[in-house]
């Protein structure tokens, strides 16, 4: 088995030809300033920050807490734990939402009435219902309480470092807390798990009980941008805060503006650091998964060589025009045996000098050890030619 992934015989290969051969140097002026207590611009498939101020800066979430919540409904639906056609009973503690809270946005549920779950989650993702919140929390989890710890499980799970939450409508609350970056992944994880709910974030409007209600997502309507989602927030203690998913030919990028001072000033900052990375960068796919991309020789196996790739497809994020080149390490004395997807090297993907990102090189098919005979060949043909290394 291979121990080390680089030993100090590695061979190190440059790729046949450089993934682009534009020789255009790449001009990228920097981010342009926020009015904001902080914000993040990630890109969807690499993951990758292209702009970024105060990203761990702890603050309140306001209604981008109901990503989370949207997030647990989706996944105990997927799960098999509750129905999309199950009724739920309005309780007091949902319905209490309306008249304490001034300003709390809701959905406008009536207590003792009975709601299907699939009419909450529109209230709660394109209404932003407070009341709704509540409802399906406490339907899933029995307490809204139980409920939050289901949420700050998911937030550990899916990497989120400084998020905590107390709540599932996001009302100010002692330690319910989270951060620009925490929330890009967050969205990235709606997007990428529950395609099929997230098609609700771009939804303009709901009607429920005759009473209508509009997503408040300002860059919806925006016909510069093809922005599909994705939340608002405001409290006093948050300010105003917008997370928002636009595309642009292949390319998706994920903004998170926190902190500013008015609902015009979250639409001008999310639209403005969109532009930008729409504007200076691009997202390509230079490597897919299952192709092969290097044949290496493997001792002591039942064949003599293996096909190494990558396991998945690997996306890049670069500035427009800029030269891409990748290299490959490949451990040196591979040996049998090698099960299907054991790591065999590394791939490097490069601008100039500077290693801007790296995947690993796997085995593309298992391959088994030898029998006694092929081993001790193989033995004297390495012994053979180390003498020449």
């Amino acid at each position: 088995m291979i121990n080390k992934l680089f030993t100090i015989r590695n061979a190190i290969v440059l790729l046949g030809i450089s993934l682009f051969s534009l020789s255009i140097h790449a001009i990228v002026p920097k981010p342009p300033g926020l009015a904001a207590k902080s914000y993040v611009l990630m890109d969807y498939d690499s993951g990758k920050i292209i702009a970024q101020n105060n990203p761990d800066l702890p603050v309140a979430p306001a209604s981008l807490t109901k990503m989370m919540t949207s997030y647990v409904v989706s996944y105990e639906l997927e799960a098999g734990n509750i129905s999309r056609d199950d009724l739920v009973t309005i309780s007091n503690n949902a319905y209490a939402q309306n008249p304490v809270f001034k300003g709390s946005s809701l959905m406008w549920l009536e207590v003792g009435k009975q709601v299907k779950v699939s009419e909450l989650i529109k209230g709660l993702i394109v209404s932003s219902g407070n009341d709704a919140a509540v409802a399906l929390a406490e339907h899933v989890a029995g307490s809204e309480g139980a409920f939050t710890e289901l949420m700050n499980h998911h937030a550990r799970r899916l990497g989120l470092q400084n998020t905590s939450f107390e709540n599932s409508h996001g009302l100010s609350a002692t330690s319910h807390k989270t951060t620009a970056r925490d929330m890009a992944i967050l969205a990235m994880a709606l997007i990428r798990d529950f395609p099929m709910e997230y098609e609700l974030y771009q939804q303009r409007e709901y009607t429920f009980n005759n009473i209508q209600t509009y997503n408040r997502h300002p860059l919806l309507s925006d016909p510069s941008m093809n922005v599909d989602g994705i939340k608002t927030g405001h409290t006093e203690e948050a300010g105003y805060c917008l997370v928002s998913s636009a595309t642009k030919d292949s390319m998706r990028l994920i903004s998170v503006v926190m902190g500013t001072k008015s609902k015009q000033a979250r639409k001008v900052e999310s639209k403005k650091i969109l532009s930008y990375g729409f504007r200076f960068f691009e997202t390509v796919r230079p490597l897919e998964a299952g192709k092969l991309l290097h044949k290496s020789r493997i001792w002591m196996g039942e064949e003599d060589e293996i096909e190494l790739g990558i396991d998945k497809d690997i996306y890049v994020t670069i500035p427009k025009n800029a030269d891409l080149k990748a290299q490959y390490v490949v451990e040196k004395d591979l040996s049998a045996p090698i099960n299907k997807g054991q790591i065999a090297g590394k791939v490097f993907f490069m601008i100039g000098k500077e290693t801007i990102a790296e995947h690993p090189l796997v085995a593309l098919q298992g391959v088994a050890e030898a029998g006694f005979f092929g081993r001790m060949s193989d033995s004297v043909s390495q012994w053979f030619d180390s003498l020449f290394e």
